[in-house]
């Protein structure tokens, strides 16, 4: 019922909390992703290296070497001997593929030594070593 009196007011659209909610899920977002980072190794301790440089490849593979001198393919455990076949397998058909290896400080050098001369065997294998960039 309309009264005389009551002045005609426009409705109004109030967007303000359509802001607010926005925020939160963008928010939400932002947060959320810094989650979705990929590593696949197992945590070791890197070597330092002052010329470290991010390699950038949506497609690598793994291998790590852990103080106990193990060794892991994408955090699976794996022998010396059979690392050259499952990184074949994984390669599959494609071009080249980077395969990092991760080896930690303490690892002998002649144990990251033989395994990157396997891993120079296998056909699309593209090597790199990770450490960490010092200051």
């Amino acid at each position: 019922m309309h009264l005389p009196d009551e002045p005609d007011l426009p409705p109004q659209l109030n967007i303000l909390p359509m802001i607010d909610v926005i925020f939160a899920i963008l928010a939400f977002f932002i947060i959320s992703t810094m989650f979705l980072t990929k590593q696949e190794g197992l945590p070791v301790n890197l070597p330092n290296a002052i010329t470290a440089k991010p390699q950038l490849s949506s497609e690598s593979i793994t291998v790590t070497i852990d103080s106990k001198g193990k060794i892991s393919l994408n955090r699976q455990p794996v022998t010396l001997n059979t690392l050259q076949t499952q990184v074949q397998g994984l390669i599959g058909s494609q071009q080249q593929v980077l395969v990092m290896v991760q080896a930690d400080k303490k690892v002998n050098h002649g144990q990251v030594v033989a395994v990157m001369d396997r891993l120079r065997q296998v056909k699309g294998a593209q090597l790199a070593i990770t450490a960490e960039k010092s200051q």
